[in-house]
């Protein structure tokens, strides 16, 4: 069986994790393949709410593998605490691998960051200090230790004591930090080794062996394609590839087994930290749908920008990505709106621009150009059938369908399993 992917088309926070877990009920694994703990999905099911960073959103689901791939940086703190809290509430956790490719986000990587972020002062990034751009530096620049070096000891002491004798002259002569204590972070190693050696696996075999045995396997996106370290709007933008190639880099996955490709919209936008967001709002409209719908960071706890529905950037989103579907997600959050609007280009210095510009710059000065339509007073609001939607939401809908160029095949209508419109089938 084919693989399909599941990717945030905006800037991350669209909900990804309530859809993949809706959809998990009907595949064999479920596979994260960027990203680390900066990322933050919230699932809501009968066994409860759970708010997860690293491990797949389809955990709570049985007999379903969760596998974290080689495109992923782990801090294994982070990931025994949230595999030991997901036990504790009765789920099965045995089928969770860890690839040994993946890179460990180690002790310095967090000072770091943390200090790197201070350090530009006013023209911060906004990242949420957890050591995940120093990691993926230190990947490419093959200077980083991955899980399965964690497992031989013997080779890792002397990989250590270089690393962080260099780490160290960074964090304090250039930074003014204090320097972090060799044997501190060598017991840390050694703990962590123990604690990730059950998980440890080849898992881009695992993946190719579930796929040729006829498995259903979906491919869980981190962040969104506004995000992407190639393809966002750079340098406010994360550090890995949250669009579909990184699902191939990430997991070590032939192209030829992705059949489908899901891109989650809001809709309308959001966004967390800094950079452009041309269909920006800060009225009272903005206000009103960060308190209904609780746009607040499930890692950060910061407040969402909030924007309206942005189609020259979700258009953007279906270049990259070749979306063959579209879910709909928090459409119940516009409900009672008078009217609600879409961004339909932008316009700079005069100008109208048609296209998402690659120039920061150049995207920060451009004036969003608006459509608006007819608001809807029916709720939408846990509905479960098309034919509950009110007329003028099914226009909204159409309307989104026609700027991204792709169909949308699921309506969250909540955010619980149950609150879903299936509109048309997504594993064909």
């Amino acid at each position: 069986m084919p693989a399909y992917a599941v990717i945030g088309g905006q800037w991350g926070d669209e909900g990804k994790g309530k859809i993949i877990d809706y959809l998990a009920g009907d595949v064999d694994g479920v596979v994260r393949y960027a990203g680390g703990n900066n990322a933050g999905h919230t699932v809501v099911n009968d066994k409860g709410t759970f708010q997860l960073h690293l491990v797949p959103s389809g955990i709570c689901w049985p007999d379903v593998y969760g596998i974290i791939g080689n495109g992923v940086v782990v801090d294994p703190d982070v990931l025994v605490s949230e595999l030991t809290e997901i036990a504790s509430r009765g789920i099965d956790t045995s089928k969770l691998f860890i690839s040994e490719r993946a890179h460990v986000i180690m002790p310095y990587h967090i000072v770091l960051d943390r200090l790197e972020e201070e350090s530009r002062g006013e023209g911060a990034i906004g990242t949420t200090g957890r050591g995940i751009g120093p990691a993926y530096m230190d990947k490419t620049g093959r200077m980083g230790i991955r899980v399965g070096d964690l497992l031989d000891w013997e080779a890792l002491v002397p990989m250590v004591e270089q690393l962080l004798k260099h780490k160290n002259a960074l964090i304090t002569k250039i930074y003014g930090g204090e320097a972090l204590i060799m044997d501190e972070v060598l017991a840390k190693c050694r703990r962590w080794a123990e604690q990730m050696a059950p998980y440890t696996k080849a898992t881009e075999q695992l993946v190719q062996d579930l796929l040729a045995q006829g498995k259903k396997v979906l491919l869980e996106g981190a962040q969104g394609t506004l995000l992407d370290i190639d393809h966002g709007s750079y340098p406010y933008v994360t550090s890995s590839s949250p669009s579909i190639g990184g699902a191939c880099t990430g997991l070590g996955l032939n192209p030829q087994a992705i059949k489908g490709v899901l891109g989650v919209f809001k809709a309308y936008s959001t966004r967390v930290g800094g950079g452009p967001m041309p269909s920006e709002i800060t009225d009272e409209e903005a206000e009103e749908i960060r308190q209904k719908a609780q746009e607040f960071g499930v890692t950060t706890g910061r407040a969402r920008r909030i924007g309206w529905f942005d189609g020259v950037a979700a258009k953007y989103s279906q270049l990259v990505n070749g979306f063959t579907g579209i879910v709909l997600t928090r459409l119940d959050i516009l409900d009672e709106f008078d009217s609600v609007k879409v961004c339909i280009g932008y316009e700079v210095n005069g100008e109208r621009l048609d296209r998402f510009p690659a120039n920061t710059g150049l995207l920060a000065r451009c004036e969003p150009i608006y459509e608006e339509l007819s608001g809807w007073d029916k709720p939408t609001a846990s509905a479960t059938k098309l034919s509950e939607l009110p007329k003028n939401a099914l226009a909204y809908v159409k309307r989104i369908e026609e700027l991204v160029g792709c169909k949308v095949q699921i309506i969250s209508t909540g955010p619980r399993r149950e609150e879903t419109i299936q509109v048309e089938p997504v594993f064909t």
